[in-house]
């Protein structure tokens, strides 16, 4: 149980998401979430044990649905290492501030990747269905009411396997988290807003608590953690 961050605080908001915000530390702080979710998120180990056993089992095929994509690194990383493994994954990334999609327009994105600016509830809609639904930092940024909505129309949309990774809450994380980002994420939000993300993020015992029946939460180090739906 942290201390300093003993309570959670859903309330505060990051300065990325003012429409108004500073353009360029906007795109800067897109660029950024490449490196930071590469030292920090795990979704190597991620893709390792949750993903590429199903890919193995399905012929190396499989579909993806990424909800709220920011600066679509996950996706690309995701392609990459499924390419890497002699695996087809398609996937379909989602977000609903334009501006991400402006940002992914500026990139070179691989024909297996789809992105689009929507929402989970327009693909529910559309009758849409994939093998995995995955999110990267979007959990702590839902109120109650969201939270319940989103793992509700995340499990329509899966056939296989939700896999939600966020940031756990800590003490020690804030302080290495603050100290990563000062030294090393410049011009851009990384910073500041990372360190409110930890502020709004959840324990490990606040999302067991929160998290619907049948889902699981589990930890992976540093201060990860993984909420997870299988079908059966």
């Amino acid at each position: 149980m942290p201390l300093f961050l003993r309570h959670r605080k859903p309330e505060l908001r990051e300065l990325m998401d003012d429409p108004n915000c500073d353009s360029e530390k906007l795109k800067n702080t897109y660029r950024q979430f490449r490196t930071i979710n590469k030292l920090l998120s795990r979704w190597d180990l991620i893709y390792k044990k949750e993903i590429k056993p199903l890919l193995e089992q399905q012929n190396g095929k499989a579909s993806l649905l990424d909800i709220g994509f920011g600066g679509g690194d996950i996706s690309l990383h995701l392609s990459k290492l499924a390419t890497e493994d002699g695996f087809h994954l398609n996937i379909t990334s989602i977000d609903s501030d334009p501006r991400s999609l402006e940002y992914i327009q500026t990139l070179e994105i691989p024909s297996n990747i789809h992105f689009r600016h929507a929402l989970s509830t327009d693909l529910v809609n559309e009758q849409a269905s994939y093998d995995f639904v995955i999110s990267n930092h979007l959990l702590h940024h839902l109120d109650q009411s969201s939270f319940e909505t989103i793992c509700y129309e995340a499990k329509l949309l899966a056939t296989k396997k939700v896999i939600f990774n966020d940031i756990e809450r800590s003490d020690l994380g804030y302080i290495f988290f603050t100290v990563l980002s000062k030294l090393f994420f410049k011009n851009s939000f990384i910073s500041y807003d990372g360190r409110i993300s930890i502020k709004r993020s959840y324990t490990f015992d606040e999302l067991s608590k929160v998290a619907p029946d049948n889902w699981k939460v589990h930890r992976i180090i540093p201060f990860r953690l993984i909420l997870i739906y299988e079908k059966e």
